[in-house]
């Protein structure tokens, strides 16, 4: 349903977008991340229409953005983070109007608006003045605006800014039942949200797109994880039955005062010292009251691929001009 390839954006010198590509199938919830600044926005406006590509392409639903706004905009729902509505008319007015410029035969109004509020849950406030109601309600107003034309794609930047957590849990359930019948992609700064609703996840940093797939197989690359370990015995004992056990560093044991020892290990991606931990323990008839590893969460990850790479780009050009500046000294 979305296509994009090779996408890049300039304005004049600054390259905002560069030569990224994806898809979207049908039905697919996909959450778009990244810090700010990073080019998301400038990529949901291309995608919109809003802005033309410096060069690539961008399809939605089999049309060309660049070639057939028009087409594309009939089969799209745009909600932006800052909704856009007349605040002299009523809510139930302005969705008609909206309806009616997007194309809704008048025969379908009154039905095509009803669904629309029903499923941003904007029912109650249709008498009000767009300009009466709250932030929140606002923001419903807008996805409401989207939904009129029951398009088949649905573009959200930012859906829950502003809301209240009974509003975002609205929200959030919303977004999830429409994956019945739309394609929806959305951005948002609250990782938590996106991991519970998206089941993929493009993260896009510094105009190119670092990471592409579910929550659980992104979290699941992160670089290090947590060994936690909790066993029956004093930390001297339980040292000397791991020792030889590889990726655990044995000073992190501490002792607890109901008798039992603790420890959280940080391992690298590559090490699986659980079975020959177990082992060990067994041979040592040592109780275990916990072993597990953890995961990484998805902020986790997000801030090793975006910051925490910067950070290690950083700290490896200066390790390069230190070594430069060495050899140059006699």
């Amino acid at each position: 349903m979305i296509r994009v390839t090779e996408l890049t954006k300039r304005y004049g010198s600054f390259l905002a977008v560069d030569r990224i590509s994806f898809e979207v199938a049908r039905g697919q919830i996909v959450g778009f991340l990244g810090p700010n600044g990073a080019g998301k926005t400038t990529t949901i406006r291309v995608l919109t229409g809003f802005h033309p590509a410096t060069s690539g392409q961008c399809e939605l639903a089999g049309h060309d953005v660049g070639k057939d706004s028009l087409a594309v905009r009939r089969h799209l729902g745009y909600l932006p983070q800052e909704v856009p509505i007349y605040p002299d008319m009523r809510v139930l007015e302005y969705l008609r109007y909206r309806a009616a410029l997007k194309g809704v035969a008048a025969k379908e109004r009154t039905l095509a608006v009803s669904r629309a509020m029903d499923k941003a849950g904007i029912s109650d406030v249709g008498r009000k003045l767009c300009g009466a109601v709250s932030h929140g309600y606002r923001q419903r107003v807008g996805l409401a605006d989207a939904l009129v034309a029951n398009p088949p794609i649905l573009i959200l930047d930012e859906p829950t800014s502003g809301l209240d957590p009974n509003q975002r849990r609205r929200i959030k359930q919303v977004v999830r039942d429409l994956a019945n019948e739309h394609t929806v992609l959305f951005s948002s700064h609250i990782l938590g949200e996106v991991q519970e609703v998206s089941s993929r996840i493009l993260i896009i940093h510094r105009g190119t797109l670092c990471a592409d797939g579910s929550p659980d197989s992104l979290v699941a690359q992160g670089q290090m994880r947590t060994l936690r370990l909790s066993v029956l015995g004093t930390p001297a004992v339980v040292a000397a039955a791991l020792v030889g056990v590889p990726g655990l560093d044995l000073t992190c044991l501490v002792a607890q005062s109901n008798g039992l020892t603790s420890a959280a290990f940080s391992l690298p991606r590559d090490v699986e010292p659980t079975a020959q931990l177990a082992q060990c323990l067994a041979r040592a008839a040592l109780p275990v009251h916990e072993l597990r590893i953890e995961l990484p969460t998805l902020e986790e990850y997000f801030h090793t691929i975006t910051e925490g790479r910067d950070r290690a780009a950083e700290v490896a050009a200066a390790a390069a001009v230190t070594a430069s500046a060495a050899e140059v000294l006699p």
